[in-house]
């Protein structure tokens, strides 16, 4: 399995759309519109690449040469301007197989190298199961939970807060 961390580029726009219309979004913030059109892959793509290593890190993930997800870090402001939070989606099918954990393994070195900051932050529905293991297994530590923080389609979610520090890897 060849995993590719690729910066998003108007190549990847059909991939995309296809990514953000298809991917499981039980777990996603509401900000990743649905349908996913031609418009939002353009302002997407735009923006990353305005703000790509000035306050984040944006790349699609290509796997045996397939767009198959996306992640990214964008760093915080204000008195939170030395943390970063990661995100990331990936096609159901692909799941369960490593590649997200390896994505995050290679994109907070990424982050850490290329941004201004001293921790990634990570956040997970509490019933996500996945997505901890994800983070766990790319050496974030458990750090807390917020009770009742999240609500998606009228469900009440507590949201788990997990962090990488750079002096840690």
């Amino acid at each position: 399995m060849n995993i590719k961390l690729k910066i998003p580029t108007e190549e990847d726009k059909e991939g995309l759309k296809a990514l953000c219309n298809a991917v499981d979004r039980r777990y996603l913030s509401d900000r990743l519109p649905y349908p996913y059109t031609d418009e939002d892959a353009d302002w997407w793509i735009r923006m990353t690449a305005e703000k790509e290593g000035k306050s984040g890190i944006w790349r699609v993930i290509y796997v045996d040469g397939r767009l198959a997800g996306n992640i990214s870090i964008e760093q915080k402001s204000d008195v939170y301007r030395k943390d970063a939070e990661i995100g990331y989606c990936l096609l159901t099918e692909y799941w369960s197989r490593g590649i997200a954990t390896e994505a995050a393994k290679r994109i907070c070195r990424i982050a850490f190298a290329e941004l201004d900051i001293i921790r990634i932050t990570g956040l997970y529905y509490e019933t996500n199961t996945g997505s901890r293991r994800v983070l766990e297994k790319a050496g974030f530590s458990y750090e807390g939970t917020m009770k009742n923080a999240v609500v998606k389609d009228s469900k009440v979610y507590n949201l788990c807060v997990m962090g990488l520090l750079k002096e840690t890897l």
